[in-house]
């Protein structure tokens, strides 16, 4: 009898563990304590923001900034240009001489060929203001202030 018992209750138990797998699965972190609520307007996007590792803020959309140079002179995105941090940048640099383009602080450089153009794409994730110059020549195409 008490082997009867026995067994019928670790045939019970089975039969509840595999019922617990039709449950939705704990919330994203696990140990037990509840989870922040989002802003109303952080609501939109939610998704993307919910697949980012704790403590590592998720990519922002992304910014081209354009610059041309041709006689010495600049033009396009000059200036300084405002970019969200985490956000992923795209400089599209095009010129009439062949140059070197260095991005100061993340310590990137771009080949421009003589009457054509490059792009160097990145991740914003240094916050600050930066330098985008054409190296050879040491002319200032603009500033990328990051934050």
């Amino acid at each position: 009898m008490v082997r009867r018992a026995a067994l019928l209750l670790t045939t019970a138990g089975a039969v509840l563990l595999t019922a617990c797998g039709t449950e939705p699965p704990p919330p994203a972190g696990g140990g037990g304590a509840p989870e922040a609520s989002a802003p109303p307007e952080a609501s939109a996007g939610a998704s993307a923001s919910a697949a980012a590792p704790s403590g590592v803020a998720p990519e922002q959309p992304g910014r081209t900034v354009r610059l041309s140079y041709s006689g010495g002179q600049v033009s396009g995105d000059t200036g300084r240009v405002a970019v969200p941090l985490g956000s992923t940048v795209s400089l599209v640099v095009s010129g009439d001489q062949a140059d070197e383009v260095h991005l100061h602080g993340y310590d990137r450089y771009l080949a421009v060929p003589a009457g054509g153009s490059a792009t160097l794409t990145f991740t914003a994730d240094i916050p600050g203001v930066f330098e985008v110059e054409r190296h050879d020549a040491g002319l200032l195409l603009t500033q990328l202030e990051v934050g």
